[in-house]
């Protein structure tokens, strides 16, 4: 893909850093974020990144101030353009000292206004505070995707053109054990990947997950002739004691696994099964908000 030329479509990226960091995506490969979003081809016209600075703490703390300055480095080696929001800090009533450095605004602002010379935006957040910016962005005529990993708005996934959950991006962000005896490049037998549950019968079912980053990744009918997911069995007794077999399939439940090779040629099952989003805690809230009996998921999509 990088020894191909450019295609017409612009596309700006636009990170909530803290919000991305603080919700699942601590350690997130900006570098792989940004070959997705550009995976036709896309020309890259505006990535920023907006992030949070804390420069009391960066006047007194040496290492502290070295690893920022490396993180940002680190965004603009890839091409980002770095937008600090410095944190101020504030007293409550009771006299308790907290700090505060919301980007939020001159995200939003930066992508009304770039969105102009764009095409497509990619929004890497999950806060729901960026709802009507995205219907703007829509108005302007701009195809708006947004990733995120936890703590996802509801309403922000269902504005979007498209979601998808930054754990099934192949290299986006490391899996556990990684490194750990898994040298196996994802989707090799061996590797650690993420999915999700499409279909189940009685005591098994399968989990898909995305094979490599191709324009076409993120189509999901099972009906596709395209050969972009890759199909792996597992037995119900192999799940998360946390996870009920009668709760899948559900595309919002992700699952990290390791692959190995199943019974017949050709097939593959998973061994190690993990509940990657959302925790038990994340789903006992939602499931007492929709007034579903305490620790009962609610119903799977």
């Amino acid at each position: 893909m990088k020894n191909e030329p450019y295609s017409d479509t612009k596309v700006g990226v636009y990170i909530d850093v803290a919000n991305i960091s603080r919700n699942g995506g601590y350690g997130a490969q900006f570098d792989v974020l940004r070959e997705f979003a550009c995976r036709d081809n896309a020309r890259p016209t505006r990535l920023n990144a907006y992030v949070s600075y804390d420069r009391t703490r960066a006047e007194s703390d040496p290492a502290f101030r070295r690893s920022q300055q490396g993180f940002f480095s680190m965004l603009q080696d890839f091409g980002y353009k770095v937008i600090r929001k410095d944190v101020k800090w504030y007293e409550d009533e009771r006299g308790n000292r907290f700090g505060k450095a919301n980007a939020d605004l001159d995200l939003a602002v930066d992508a009304l206004l770039q969105s102009e010379k764009l095409d497509r935006v990619l929004l890497a957040t999950g806060d729901g505070d960026f709802v009507q910016v995205v219907k703007a962005l829509q108005n302007r005529g701009c195809r708006v995707e947004v990733l995120a990993f936890d703590n996802v708005s509801g309403d922000l996934r269902n504005e979007a053109d498209m979601y998808i959950s930054g754990y099934l991006i192949p290299g986006l962000l490391p899996c556990q054990g990684a490194g750990n005896g898994h040298a196996a490049r994802w989707g090799e037998v061996g590797s650690r990947v993420r999915g999700v549950c499409y279909h189940v019968k009685e005591s098994y079912g399968f989990f898909r997950f995305i094979k490599e980053i191709n324009p076409e990744m993120c189509e999901i009918s099972q009906n596709s002739k395209r050969d972009h997911y890759t199909s792996v069995f597992f037995h119900e007794s192999k799940l998360p004691t946390e996870v009920n077999l009668a709760e899948l399939p559900s595309r919002h439940m992700i699952f990290e696994f390791e692959i190995e090779k199943g019974s017949k040629e050709g097939t593959f099952q998973a061994k190690d099964i993990a509940l990657v989003s959302p925790m038990r805690a994340e789903r006992q809230a939602v499931a007492t908000r929709a007034g579903n009996p305490a620790g009962t998921a609610p119903s799977a999509s």
